[in-house]
């Protein structure tokens, strides 16, 4: 699509809450406010409220909007992802969109796709984008 890099990030906040939909059963919902701080190309901070299902302890998939504000390769404002997964196996992986429309200041124009990977190395969000 376009510029492709990878940005490492740490989750810097959880505030979980309890989701009742339906009656009790297997599946636990979730609903969960989590911050982010983000480090190379891209410098800043995100605000995430993600749902989630769980079977057990173990989650089973989420869907999930982050507010991204920071600087990505010099140019500075603001974005939305959406993103979501599914948990299978020991591949996790996460993928969604630059919302169009969402972006803002020197991002403004911004589109692309990010996919969200956890390894030894830590979490890391690569982002394919175009901007203009």
């Amino acid at each position: 699509m376009g510029t492709v890099v990878r940005i490492p990030f740490e989750v810097t906040g959880w505030e979980p809450e309890p989701l009742a939909l339906g009656e009790p059963g297997p599946v636990a919902f979730g609903r969960v406010t989590l911050r982010k701080t983000f480090s190379g190309p891209l410098t800043g901070t995100s605000v995430v409220a993600m749902t989630s299902a769980a079977v057990g302890e173990a989650p089973a998939g989420y869907v999930a909007v982050e507010l991204i504000e920071g600087t990505l390769e010099g140019r500075s404002g603001t974005f939305v992802l959406q993103h979501s997964g599914v948990v299978d196996g020991a591949d996790p992986r996460a993928g969604g969109v630059v919302l169009p429309g969402t972006a803002t200041g020197e991002l403004a124009g911004l589109r692309g796709t990010v996919e969200l990977t956890h390894d030894e190395s830590g979490a890391v969000l690569t982002l394919d984008y175009t901007l203009g």
